[in-house]
């Protein structure tokens, strides 16, 4: 019986090197012209005999060099040769800076149970530390503790930083003891989207064949909250290669209703926010992933503009298309946080070094602000609460002027754009078959994209980017009769639109659902004039209470 097992054994694994030999070969074999006929089906496009015959060298040429050029490791932080600018030829930026003012609260009072300062807002914080009416070590025992408490429970957190928050804090505290202040972030504990790069921590990217990647240096943006005086606590969940709210430790939650998932991809980093966890963080917006989580938790981000953050040492998932912008509880406390990590970067070259007004006593009735009227008269779940916004708007003595985006350009047609970059990103990924180590496995998730992305022509790719060409021409002369325009952060194209074509936008919250569930408002505008959403945003929080509102189980 063993000699039998033994002879069978042998037989089968010959059989099954023949079989992956004749694969192999197949697969090196020249293409024929039956095999261009097929192609052309996929890529619409039909070639008669002579001209298939004529093509067909040409076509194996190609597959020589894809061989060739696979057998070259890129790393993920290797960017294109190719630059997006959102900026059209005859716009004209704001070139002049004025001093910032924030308006800071005054005479901001310690609470009775101090756990309540976990969800105190980045100014409120700011002026306590400042004051030294608490240390930063004891706020950011105070952050950990809750993190270690109820971060399982959120499935938020990837990595605590525990020992290099002590160590961040206490340098804060000495610093600011002996006088030597840096300015609103001094000494505040936050939170990062586990994208970024800390030396000395995991960087997973939420994904499972990256569960246990380290890398070498720091992302930009750390190095600048650092010097800040800022204090990192954690290193939070995203969805699986920025998308969604799933990654390889589970779903992350939505703080108001632990059935439901907080969205994504800056899961996590909205979640914390939400529960108290951290007293700001980061995340990241390809297509909605600062917008969505944001409104899901019930916390105010900011999407900056292409190009105003550096994206060193984050993961690429779109060079055209990813942005960085944080995500606090307040608008004004995004604007603390976005004047210290934008700016210019020899590393990221589609950075540029723009000024950033924000005056927090600006009279925003004096802007000319617009509002998207189709959308906001078609019926969706925060509809309610968007038409109270807009009468609070107008009570503020706001002019709302009606307008309308372009629409006789395709939109959701251009969002393959995004498809290719991240196939191109993850590459590696999907021709090793590490694809299927990833938790989500459904049609509509990264593994199927990416190798469905393999079939996008790069004639349609760029001839699609021609199309975004025209469409950011057109969306910028609208934009640029307005200050500011509102519009429902979910609805038609806008979305998409805004992010193919580099708009910033402020997402914040103005109320609850009939479920108990948060929804939001949004306000987009001019490129690199994110002051005068932040002021209009911060304006009408002061005129409502929608962000001091906290999610139940997590108050204590």
């Amino acid at each position: 019986m063993k000699i039998f097992t033994l002879t069978f054994l042998i037989l089968m694994l010959t059989i099954t090197g023949v079989i992956q030999c004749q694969e192999q070969q197949r697969e090196e074999k020249p293409l024929d012209k039956k095999t261009i006929v097929n192609a052309g089906k996929v890529i619409r496009m039909h070639f008669e005999e002579a001209e298939r015959d004529s093509l067909l060298d040409n076509v194996n040429n190609f597959l020589e060099n894809y061989e060739k050029n696979r057998q070259v490791e890129i790393k993920n932080s290797v960017a294109p040769a190719l630059q997006f600018n959102p900026i059209p030829g005859w716009m004209e930026i704001q070139k002049s800076q004025r001093e910032l003012n924030w308006e800071l609260p005054d005479n901001v009072k310690l609470p009775e149970n101090k756990s309540q300062l976990a969800f105190y807002s980045v100014p409120e914080l700011a002026m306590l530390i400042r004051s030294e009416k608490i240390t930063s070590e004891e706020l950011t025992k105070l952050y950990l503790d809750r993190l270690k408490k109820y971060g399982d429970t959120l499935k938020c957190v990837i990595s605590l930083t525990e020992y290099l928050a002590i160590k961040q804090a206490k340098r804060a505290d000495e610093e600011i003891a002996s006088g030597s202040y840096r300015g609103p972030l001094h000494g505040i504990p936050y939170g990062l989207k586990d994208l970024f790069k800390v030396e000395g921590y995991k960087t997973t990217w939420g994904a499972a064949p990256y569960k246990s990647q380290e890398l070498e240096g720091n992302a930009t943006v750390y190095q600048k909250l650092k010097e800040a005086g800022a204090v990192l606590v954690a290193k939070l969940s995203m969805g699986a290669l920025a998308w969604g709210d799933v990654w390889y430790g589970g779903t992350t939650k939505n703080p108001w209703d632990l059935e439901q998932g907080s969205s994504g991809s800056s899961a996590g980093s909205a979640s914390a926010t939400a529960a108290g966890l951290v007293g700001f963080s980061l995340g990241t917006e390809t297509y909605g992933s600062i917008v969505s989580p944001s409104t899901r938790c019930g916390v105010s981000g900011l999407r900056p503009t292409f190009g105003r953050v550096s994206r060193a040492g984050a993961m690429a998932l779109s060079w055209t298309m990813d942005k960085i912008g944080p995500i606090c509880r307040t608008a004004k406390g995004s604007a603390i946080v976005f004047d210290k990590i934008k700016g210019n970067d020899d590393i990221d070259l589609t950075t540029k070094d723009y000024p950033f007004n924000f005056d927090a006593s600006q009279e925003v009735k004096n802007l000319k602000v617009g509002y998207l009227k189709d959308l906001f008269e078609q019926d969706y779940r925060a509809h309610k609460n968007d038409s109270i916004a807009l009468n609070k708007l107008r009570e503020m003595g706001i002019q709302l002027e009606a307008v309308s985006l372009p629409d006789d350009l395709p939109v959701r047609s251009l969002d393959f754009i995004l498809d290719a970059e991240a196939a191109t990103a993850f590459d590696k990924l999907t021709r090793t078959g590490q694809d299927d180590k990833l938790t989500r496995q459904v049609k509509n998730a990264w593994p199927n994209v990416f190798r469905a992305a393999r079939f996008i022509p790069a004639v349609e790719y760029i001839k699609a980017n021609r199309l975004r060409t025209l469409l950011m021409n057109e969306i910028n002369k609208l934009f640029r009769e307005y200050d500011a325009i509102v519009t429902p952060s979910f609805g038609g194209n806008q979305l998409l639109l805004t992010n193919l074509t580099g708009h910033p936008c402020v997402v914040i919250p103005n109320g609850f659902d009939d479920k108990g569930h948060p929804t939001s408002i949004s306000f987009i505008g001019n490129l690199y004039e994110e002051g005068s959403l932040l002021e209009l945003a911060d304006a009408y929080q002061e005129k409502t209470d929608h962000e001091d509102q906290r999610p139940g189980f997590f108050k204590e």
